[in-house]
């Protein structure tokens, strides 16, 4: 199709084609994610339809994005379009075969001189690969027009050469530790592998996790833990009550024998940091302390693990369950 022949297309359909000095797109706020890990899609509005506000936005959720959730923007209505995937995928309640494809936010208007964010979640499957590109196209609808960015680059082109682009994300390998955290001695204790699991933005309470051993002659009670990140941490039990599972504090802390090993894993015992000022992040290490009645309180530095990870990250290449 001649440029004339879209231009006059896009006009009758009432569509705004940006001109080739167009500065200012539909983009994704961040542009890169990690197979195997939750995304934060931000999708920012950065103008108008030539005077007019934005009423509509409509992301599109590629196919191995999986799980998609949006979140709700006051002002607007949030609905979703449910489709079956191409291949089945695995998630944190087992495989699933159908999802969110499409997010539509309506009923809001937003002014051509001012610029928005609409946000939704997803988790990146690993179909996607380091170095591959994860596209997310665009409508937007404005009183008697519109765009829509949605052009992906062919060979040879990129976002660069095209007037729509969809916006997009690259793939990346997580990052991983340097190396594993050596085993902390606190008196007759040997602490060992403190995590925590990454927790999505908004979450108020984060899992911890940590291996204890005895090797003294008398038995020492953890009886508290705290990292920064979170305002009180605890200690609970998780157990299984006539098919239900129940949780409930440890109030009298976990007491580790005279040559016993206590693990505290993900399904049993656990610590619990309630309150959180801020989401632990995968990859990274937050500092944080255990307390025991005997051994005092001891500084330890928590990894943190993907969200929903059965065990720690360990390099080089670490494991998560999803």
């Amino acid at each position: 199709m001649s440029r004339i022949t879209r231009a006059g297309l896009c006009v009758a359909l009432g569509f705004v084609l940006p001109g080739p000095g167009a500065f200012a797109h539909a983009t994704l706020d961040r542009k890169e994610a990690s197979p195997n890990a939750a995304y934060r899609g931000v999708v920012q509005i950065n103008h108008g339809c030539d005077g007019r506000p934005t009423t509509r936005v409509r992301v599109t959720i590629p196919e191995g994005m999986v799980g998609a959730k949006p979140m709700p923007k006051p002002g607007w209505q949030v609905t979703t379009t449910r489709g079956a995937y191409a291949r089945p995928y695995q998630s944190f309640h087992g495989m699933v075969s159908e999802g969110v494809t499409a997010i539509t936010w309506t009923g809001g208007a937003l002014p051509d001189d001012q610029i928005d964010e609409f946000t939704f979640f997803a988790r990146v499957s690993d179909t996607f690969a380091p170095g591959a590109t994860a596209y997310f196209p665009v409508e937007q609808d404005c009183d008697g027009g519109g765009y829509r960015w949605s052009e992906i680059p062919g060979p040879g082109q990129t976002a660069r050469d095209l007037k729509s682009p969809a916006p997009s994300v690259r793939i990346v390998a997580a990052a991983q530790p340097d190396a594993a955290p050596a085993a902390i001695k606190a008196g007759d204790l040997t602490i060992a592998t403190p995590w925590l699991r990454a927790t999505p933005a908004g979450a108020t309470v984060a899992g911890g996790y940590v291996s204890i051993t005895n090797a003294g002659t008398v038995p020492d009670t953890l009886i508290a833990a705290a990292i920064p990140l979170a305002r009180r941490g605890t200690i609970h039990s998780m157990s299984m009550d006539g098919g239900v599972m129940r949780m409930a504090p440890v109030e009298a802390g976990l007491t580790i024998r005279p040559g016993e090993t206590v693990t505290l894993a993900p399904g049993g015992l656990h610590l619990m940091f309630e309150d959180l000022t801020a989401s632990p992040k995968a990859g990274e290490t937050v500092a944080g302390t255990l307390t025991f009645a005997r051994a005092g309180t001891v500084p330890v530095t928590f990894t943190v693990a993907p969200i929903g990870a059965q065990a720690p990250a360990a390099p080089p290449a670490g494991h998560a369950h999803h």
